[in-house]
């Protein structure tokens, strides 16, 4: 028996912003789910262009609802996972825009400002989520639905690949391209309810059993980011992208430039080419009917995709495929790309006052992902000097979900940031338990002084396979010595409890077949131990013998071997 039901009323002007405005219908009491499930005790909402048996599906149109008979296939499955069902969430009309104020149910406020947009389309369950008063809510993303409102409102919006979750009883977008999105406060959570709803279900045409990666990303991964950047004159969401890269950097990521042209050319299509029609396919029968029932600038939008044939479709479709292959080659490079999750902020009044082409630079960044069968995860990654949250997106090949809930969570609890809106502060990150290590076929070795590039004693790891992972530094608890009487020449390094200091060191991948004969050639007092690096791990490296220290020669101050090395052979003034 369906749930109780409080309606929202609809709103009394355009652009007029409430908190009450993020729900359109709320379930009095919640709708229990199975007990003793993997998401019990946990409290959702769904984007209302999702079914719930007994209760309208408006898709924020009044007169086009309907009363379907069962569950999506998604909020059954999430039921049954026990999660508590409590309501129906606003949204930009028909899941088209991307900035929370094209409904009659109202404009969704931003959760920090009410005078900014919350973001669209799953306005709505940005808002309740960020809010704290649900623990996650289901959106949809077609165009970044799921990932801009959640980059407005300091949430995790989780995009998952195509295909991934099933769309039976999930109104369409444009349904070759649609996806539902998971909006939660953190991304343990969101990955909780990924694992609950996923799979395949034969009711939707375009679900898919994919074969996901399941190994983590590299410790120091190769991150693209757009050689190009366009910021639409915002420079507090400018300053807010720096800000993020230099915590992706400090966590280990290696930036890499590239090129965004065919990415933004694919992003454009969206909406400027016969790929546009595929909205109109959606809403055909009723709004060729009751076009007058669709709100601007909806109805426009909609109404383009009529004047379009099958050839150019064909020729939208040949398109789109060669900026596919353009952007595959990137990936040779990079083991993931990050974009800002939204270019700008934008005021309600702004938005209401140039509708199209302030929606457009809020899908900068999003509306290329879908259509070129990528994966993504929008995270906070920080607060504007105005108080308004930033974040960027983490996008993988279709399948990397894991991976990229994997860095994401790094990445996000090292901002220190609140939950949403609350005052929360996020809980320890929980590990990612579809990853399995990825099985050692290397050592890694940190080398100080002989072994490092250049110096005598390289050969011995040239000659074994090995290679250079990473050049870097010690934590700052070090120091280092000129052992007495060593050929060639070497060091110790030797840790200490106070004045310490950060020593110039190389860590090499040494096969793990050759790494017993490598540690052969190294003599006493020297031998293998771990040390720390800069950033915090521990690698194996050499640490030398206790009595070796009592007649070398402290050259800490030179801060590596390398710079000792060099003064040595520098004339006397």
């Amino acid at each position: 028996m369906p749930a109780p039901e409080t309606a929202i009323p609809a709103a009394p002007g355009p652009g007029s912003a409430s908190p009450d405005h993020a729900w359109i219908r709320r379930f009095e009491p919640a709708q229990a789910g199975a007990a003793g499930g993997p998401l019990s005790g946990l409290r959702f909402a769904v984007k209302d262009n999702i079914d719930v048996a007994g209760q309208p599906t408006t898709a924020a149109c009044p007169d086009f609802a309907y009363t379907p008979a069962v569950h999506a296939a998604v909020v059954e499955r999430l039921l049954r996972a026990g999660a508590a069902l409590a309501g129906k969430t606003n949204l930009d009309q028909f899941a088209c825009g991307l900035n929370g104020t094209r409904s009659p149910y109202g404009a969704v406020p931003n959760a920090y400002d009410p005078a900014y947009v919350s973001g669209g389309s799953s306005s709505g369950s940005a808002y309740v989520v960020a809010a704290g008063e649900m623990d996650f809510a289901l959106g949809t993303d077609t165009a970044g639905s799921g990932r801009v409102p959640a980059g407005l409102n300091n949430i995790v919006g989780l995009k998952p690949s195509r295909g991934l979750i099933p769309a039976h009883g999930v109104f369409p977008a444009a349904r070759s391209v649609d996806c539902v999105s998971i909006l939660a406060r953190t991304v343990a959570t969101a990955v909780q309810v990924l694992e609950a709803a996923a799979g395949p279900d034969p009711r939707d045409p375009y679900s898919r059993v994919l074969a996901m990666k399941t190994t983590p990303l590299p410790p120091r991964p190769r991150v693209g980011v757009p050689a190009q950047l366009e910021f639409f004159g915002d420079t507090l969401s400018e300053q807010a992208w720096q800000d993020a890269m230099r915590q992706v950097q400090d966590l280990g990521g290696t930036l890499v430039p590239i090129d965004y042209a065919p990415l933004a050319e694919a992003a454009a299509m969206l909406y400027d080419s016969a790929l546009v029609a595929e909205r109109y396919e959606a809403v055909r029968e009723f709004f060729d009917a009751h076009a007058d029932s669709v709100i601007q600038p909806v109805r426009d939008i909609i109404a383009a995709g009529r004047g379009y044939d099958a050839a150019d479709l064909y020729r939208a479709q040949h398109r789109l495929q060669a900026l596919a292959r353009q952007a595959d080659a990137m990936w040779a490079d990079i083991d993931l790309l990050c974009v800002p999750t939204a270019p700008t902020h934008c005021a309600i009044a702004a938005m209401l006052a140039d509708p199209v082409a302030r929606n457009r630079e809020l899908g900068y960044y999003t509306n290329f992902v879908n259509l070129l069968d990528y994966a993504a995860l929008a995270i906070p990654t920080g607060l504007r000097t105005d108080g308004l949250p930033f974040g960027v997106t983490l996008i993988g090949p279709a399948g990397s979900d894991w991976q990229l809930a994997d860095v994401g969570q790094r990445l996000h609890h090292a901002t220190g940031l609140p939950q949403g809106a609350t005052a929360l502060p996020l809980p320890a990150p929980q590990p990612i338990a579809a990853l399995q290590p990825t099985p050692a076929t290397h050592l890694h070795i940190a080398v100080v002084g002989a072994h490092l590039t250049g110096m005598p004693l390289n050969g011995q790891l040239i000659e074994r396979g090995a290679t250079l992972a990473e050049t870097t530094r010690t934590a700052p608890h070090y120091r280092l010595y000129a052992l007495r009487g060593t050929v060639p020449p070497k060091p110790g390094l030797r840790r200490v409890a106070g004045e310490g200091v950060a020593i110039d060191v190389e860590v090499w991948n040494v096969p793990l077949p050759a790494v017993g004969s490598f540690l052969a050639l190294i003599p006493s007092p020297l031998g293998l131990g771990s040390l720390e690096l800069a950033d915090g791990r521990w690698v194996h490296g050499f640490i030398c013998e206790d009595h070796a220290y009592g007649d070398a020669q402290d050259v800490s101050a030179y801060g590596g071997w390398r710079a000792y090395v060099a003064s040595r052979a520098q004339p006397p003034a």
